[in-house]
């Protein structure tokens, strides 16, 4: 006899019979890989992984070389492929941000004119970052203000994407801003282009969800930023 405290029926019962170790709970059983039993990563370490190691030298770039260079750069580059080498054709362009401003229960938004698509479409107010350095929120305010005659105190990040990794370079910082109000439009603004007839349109959020869901909003920005910033109201 060891004098050490013997275990309960409860703790015999969830020891292994052939080890005496304690078995893995249910949901470490089911966390667990079915073929080697050890841990397996969580959907966000999984997603973090790359299947591509630097030491594979896939996907190196051999060559590039710039075919248009203007508001957004075109070039191609060469790249190592696991089955030899490909050409990809890249958009190289500035960054962007696009801002969810609501009043109340409603959010603003903008309709003008797309010539890539052909049609006019329905955003949320958005402009490039071509001013080095300026924090996205910074960016975001001189846009509200140009594009919708608003303002706000009220700022948050919703999220960063890639606009198109396919092909393009952009990334797009969506914002949320909260309790916007009147505001003059800075000095010195002129609209124009598509941005002299633009319209700016106010619905209850969500309708603009809804239009979403029924394919009227399309413009990419808009419909993940009117999700995210449904979720971000509804959080305590």
């Amino acid at each position: 006899m060891t004098g050490a405290a013997e275990p309960s029926a409860s703790e015999r019962a969830s020891r292994s019979p052939v080890t005496g170790a304690a078995e893995p709970s249910a949901s470490e059983r089911a966390s667990r890989s079915p073929v080697t039993g050890a841990a397996e990563p969580s959907a966000s370490e999984r997603a973090s992984r790359s299947p591509v190691t630097a030491e594979s030298g896939w996907f190196e770039t051999i060559d590039s070389r710039v075919l248009h260079e203007g508001h957004v750069t075109l070039r191609i580059d060469s790249v190592q492929m696991p089955d030899g080498t490909a050409e990809r054709e890249i958009v190289q362009s500035p960054d962007a941000v696009g801002v969810v401003a609501l009043v109340g229960d409603d959010v603003v938004l903008v309709r003008q004119f797309r010539q890539p698509v052909g049609r006019t479409t329905l955003e949320i107010p958005a402009g490039i970052r071509d001013v080095e350095g300026e924090d996205p929120v910074d960016t975001g305010r001189r846009e509200l203000a140009e594009e919708c005659g608003l303002a706000s105190d009220d700022w948050s990040v919703l999220t960063t994407v890639h606009s198109s990794p396919g092909w393009a370079t952009e990334q797009v910082t969506l914002l949320l801003a909260r309790n916007c109000r009147p505001a003059e439009r800075p000095d010195g603004f002129t609209p124009e282009g598509e941005e002299a007839v633009m319209e700016v349109v106010r619905l209850p959020l969500e309708a603009a969800v809804d239009a979403v869901h029924d394919g009227t909003i399309t413009d990419a920005k808009a419909a993940l930023g009117l999700l995210l910033a449904t979720t971000a109201r509804r959080a305590p």
